[in-house]
C-alpha cells in the first residue's frame, strides 16, 4: 500500500515526521511521500523514520499556485477575468535547491500575511482567538486554516474541526472568504519542481472550482486544464484521493493513462484531530 499525499506539523499537520511514518508503518503502508504545505522540514526526519519503520519514503512538497481562467483553450468567455485555484504536489525534489527555498520563503511569507488579516477578521466577527492559540506546539512557524480550525475548537467555538467549514460561519463567514493569500503561477510552480530535480502532479483535482457553467460536463473541462499543464511540465495526476468516489478515481485514472500522465494516490491525511473518515493509506471514499 502507498500514500503519496501525507502532512507533519512542519505545515498544517498535527503529527511528527517520526509518529506519522510509524503510524503508516502500522497501518501497513510501504511507500509514503511527505508533501507538506510550501516546505520541507519534516523531510530529513522522515527519511530517519523510514529506516526505522522499514518504510520507503519520497521528500514531496504541495504548492497551492493558480492560473487565469482565459489561459486555457477553446474555454467559453466567461472564463476571462477567472482565477482557477490549484494544488501541485512535487516528488522526489532536491530539499536543498536554492531557487525552491527561495520560493517556498516567499510563499510562506505570503502565507503570514494572509494570516494576520485572517486573524483579524475573526476577531472583528466576534471569535476572539490569539497568535498562540493558533500554535499547536513549541517551534511551530508554519499556521494554515487548518491551525485556525484546531483553534476554534480549543477556543470553545466549534466541537469539531469540521465545523470550521459551516457554511456563512467560521472559515467560511463572507468577512473570512474575502480574504486570499497570494500564490504563484502554476507554470512556475511546476518550473520549480521540474528545477529542483522533481516530478509535478497535479493533487485532488475533483476539488479544482472551474467557473459554473449549465450542462457541462466537469470531465471535459478538466481536460482543458490538463493540457495546459502538460504542456508546461506536468508529470502526473492524484486518480485515488481520500474523498474520490471509487468511480471517480476510475475515471481520472482512464483520463491519466489516456494522455501518459502518472497515477497516484494519496490520503491527504493530517491527522486524527480531523476527518475520521480519513487516515493513512485511505485512497478513496467509504462508501
Amino acid at each position: 500500500m502507498i500514500d503519496m499525499h501525507l502532512h507533519t506539523y512542519y505545515s498544517d499537520g498535527t503529527m511528527s515526521p517520526t509518529e506519522l511514518v510509524r503510524r503508516a508503518a502500522e497501518r501497513g503502508v510501504k511507500t509514503l511521500a511527505i508533501t507538506d504545505h510550501d516546505g520541507f522540514n519534516g523531510i530529513k526526519e522522515a527519511l530517519e523514520a523510514g529506516e526505522k519503520f522499514g518504510v520507503e519514503v519520497i521528500p514531496g512538497i504541495e504548492i497551492s499556485a493558480n492560473m487565469k481562467g482565459e489561459e486555457l483553450d477553446g474555454v467559453p468567455d466567461h472564463y476571462a477575468g477567472k482565477i482557477i485555484n490549484m494544488h501541485i504536489l512535487g516528488y522526489e525534489i532536491d530539499i536543498q535547491n536554492e531557487e525552491l527555498r527561495k520560493a517556498v520563503e516567499y510563499m510562506r511569507e505570503k502565507r503570514q500575511e494572509r494570516n494576520r488579516k485572517l486573524l483579524s477578521a475573526f476577531n472583528r466577527i466576534g471569535y476572539t482567538i490569539s497568535e498562540e492559540d493558533l500554535l499547536q506546539r513549541e517551534g511551530q512557524d508554519y499556521v494554515g486554516k487548518p491551525n485556525f480550525a484546531l483553534a476554534l475548537v480549543k477556543k470553545g467555538y466549534i466541537k469539531s474541526t469540521g465545523e470550521a467549514s459551516t457554511p456563512g460561519h467560521f472559515l467560511r463567514h463572507p468577512e473570512a472568504r474575502k480574504i486570499h493569500r497570494e500564490k504563484i503561477h502554476v507554470r512556475k510552480a511546476i518550473s520549480l519542481i521540474k528545477k529542483a530535480g522533481g516530478y509535478a502532479v497535479l493533487a485532488h483535482p475533483m476539488k479544482i472550482r472551474l467557473p459554473k457553467e449549465e450542462n457541462c460536463d466537469l470531465y471535459e473541462r478538466l481536460e482543458l486544464v490538463l493540457d495546459k499543464l502538460q504542456e508546461w511540465g506536468l508529470a502526473g495526476m492524484e486518480c485515488y484521493y481520500s474523498t474520490h468516489t471509487k468511480e471517480q478515481g476510475e475515471r481520472l485514472a482512464d483520463i491519466a493513462k489516456k494522455r501518459g500522465l502518472i497515477i497516484t494516490a494519496g490520503s491527504d491525511f493530517h491527522g486524527p484531530e480531523f476527518d475520521y473518515n480519513i487516515d493513512v493509506g485511505i485512497t478513496s471514499k467509504k462508501e
